[in-house]
């Protein structure tokens, strides 16, 4: 029983399951429990034991390989980058319409917050994907502390 729920909390899958963060899944993802809050799926705890550093989460949101989010967002506070994007909405404010539990279930795979139509990607996942390229198949575009630096972030973002 604890490999079925093993696999059905590492592919993003509703589980009830209490597991420890610092486990790992298939392809190394870190375990983690996904709940329903406020009507909608939300990760209560960190996928890692350190805490995230919205520092370090700053320049993941910037970087155009890791998690490029201003290809799609706008950042008021980071108006010195170039080329924020338009096609999500802006990031200003977002701490203020999510908790950090949802923010982190956004980041990891946003298909169980915003539904399948929502063309952003899933940061921390690895199954379940199409048009992979080769190099990339079996890889997350984050690890788990460059997604909990992301929620550090965007906690900042009030």
């Amino acid at each position: 029983m604890r490999r079925q729920i093993h696999a059905l909390a590492v592919a993003g899958a509703c589980a009830l399951a209490t597991t420890a963060a610092a486990e790992t899944g298939s392809g190394g993802l870190a375990l983690f429990r996904i709940v329903a809050s406020d009507g909608t799926d939300a990760i209560p705890d960190p996928l890692t034991d350190k805490a995230g550093d919205a520092a370090a989460g700053g320049k993941v949101v910037v970087n155009r390989r890791q998690g490029n989010c201003l290809g799609c967002h706008q950042v008021s506070s980071l108006k010195t980058e170039s080329f924020h994007g338009e096609v999500g909405p802006s990031l200003d404010g977002v701490a203020g319409r999510w908790s950090a539990a949802h923010l982190r279930m956004i980041v990891v795979n946003p298909k169980h917050v915003f539904g399948e139509a929502t063309v952003m990607p899933a940061f921390y996942r690895i199954d379940g994907l199409s048009r992979v390229r080769t190099e990339f198949q079996g890889k997350p575009i984050l690890t788990a502390q460059q997604v909990e630096d992301v929620v550090a972030y965007l906690t900042t973002l009030k």
